[in-house]
């Protein structure tokens, strides 16, 4: 394990939210859409269930997706407004199914706040352990997916949104062949 369970699960998350808009698809069009993505991840609290809420949830992709190639320097900026915008004020909390974790914002503040905050924690995680170079953007040439390599050698280069890295491992094997 690189970091704390629910770092690791608010950052496959933003890995998922980041992913919903990749290679030109939209898979959160439709507040229907919304709910099954925060049914998935496991997201819990208050909702509006209007447009407002969809747009900011769009816009904080938006956010999250520019910050996710960003140099440190410049992540540092982007997490911490997102924690001042929401007022963030960690605290551990128990519900659910989960023990003793950190949120930073309550049940009732508002789903982008909520969203954001989430990412912006797991991210001052990754941040302070120097491993931002975890944070990768698929390596498939027709591909904008993120990737988030949580693999103990550093190997994951491939997102998880369709079979990028079968088409590149069956294209490597077919140059290989046609060269011997």
């Amino acid at each position: 394990m690189v970091f704390a369970p629910d770092t690791e699960v608010a950052l496959r998350t933003v890995v998922g939210l980041i992913n919903s808009a990749a290679n030109g698809e939209e898979h959160l069009a439709t507040m229907a859409d919304l709910d099954r993505f925060l049914t998935a991840e496991g997201f819990s609290g208050a909702r509006s269930r209007d447009a407002a809420e969809l747009a900011s949830v769009h816009k904080l992709r938006s956010q999250l997706t520019e910050l996710w190639t960003m140099d440190e320097d410049s992540a540092v900026d982007t997490v911490n407004r997102l924690l001042r915008d929401a007022n963030a004020l960690p605290q551990l909390i128990k519900h659910d199914e989960w023990d003793w974790h950190l949120h930073a914002t309550t049940r009732e503040a508002p789903l982008a706040d909520r969203m954001g905050t989430e990412a912006a924690m797991a991210l001052v995680d990754v941040i302070r352990s120097k491993e931002m170079d975890r944070m990768l953007v698929c390596a498939a040439e027709d591909c904008d997916a993120v990737v988030l390599d949580l693999s103990r050698n550093r190997s994951k280069r491939y997102c998880d949104t369709g079979n990028c890295a079968n088409r590149a491992h069956v294209a490597a094997y077919r140059a290989r062949k046609a060269a011997s």
